[in-house]
């Protein structure tokens, strides 16, 4: 499809996963649906992953147009689709590396998160997950990602403080694994996924990574349905005020 908002280029066992919706990479139902499909072909492709975003932004989030137009179902179809997607990129078999173009914000940073290597550029950049600034209790499912990546004392001010994080702490904190210059950005992440290629048995990545996660993907799977109920009491309308300020 010409009009694609998520694209998939497969070169020697490398699977390039580029979300460019024009904007700010929203987290929308169209953005999972066709991240999903890229997941699936990546897999059957037995491909490494590298996801990437647009200049300048990897993910601001989930879509508040889809919050604000006003229908429950849309708004839990998108939820439900953005936590799934964190339990699935953590159980992903071969080797997932993010090549992340810019700022990381909520559901954005969530999936980042997510994967296993993160690769940032050096900027005035921002990563946060911003849900008790703008009135929301933090999901569960967030809770399980953050505190799977962060050192405790950046877990805690991220969670309960809305910390803003910059490319210049973020390995520090947890967040990326390095930071590079944007013309390095996608260089290094094609190189690292040829030596994880070269160096990392497959067999051994995947049951190894499921050993360790195991107990964090079961939390993920169980506070779904938990997040999606929190997401009805609060109401649509009530996410848009806090959301949005209106």
């Amino acid at each position: 499809m010409t009009d694609s908002i998520v694209n998939y280029a497969l070169e020697n066992g490398v699977a390039t996963i580029t979300m460019d919706d024009g904007k700010r990479n929203a987290l929308s139902p169209r953005m999972f649906r066709e991240l999903n499909i890229a997941f699936d072909r990546a897999e059957k492709d037995n491909a490494i992953i590298i996801l990437t975003g647009r200049d300048e932004t990897f993910s601001a989030g989930f879509d508040l147009k889809v919050m604000k137009g006003g229908n429950a179902a849309d708004t839990l179809n998108m939820l439900r689709a953005g936590f799934s997607m964190t339990a699935r990129l953590l159980a992903y078999p071969r080797p997932v590396i993010t090549a992340c173009n810019g700022n990381a914000l909520a559901m954005g940073l969530f999936l980042m998160l997510s994967t296993d290597y993160r690769i940032g550029v050096a900027g005035a950049y921002k990563f946060a997950a911003n849900e008790v600034a703008i009135g929301l209790v933090m999901p569960r499912t967030a809770v399980e990602v953050l505190q799977l990546r962060l050192t405790p004392a950046a877990f805690q001010r991220a969670v309960v403080l809305s910390e803003y994080f910059s490319p210049d702490n973020s390995v520090e904190a947890g967040i990326l694994d390095e930071v590079v210059t944007r013309d390095a950005l996608m260089a290094t992440a094609l190189e690292k996924a040829r030596q994880f290629d070269e160096q990392l048995d497959a067999r051994a990545h995947e049951l190894s990574k499921l050993r360790i996660r195991d107990a964090v993907i079961r939390r993920i799977r169980r506070a779904v349905p938990l997040d999606l109920k929190d997401a009805l009491m609060l109401g649509v309308r009530a996410m848009v005020k806090s959301a949005t300020g209106r």
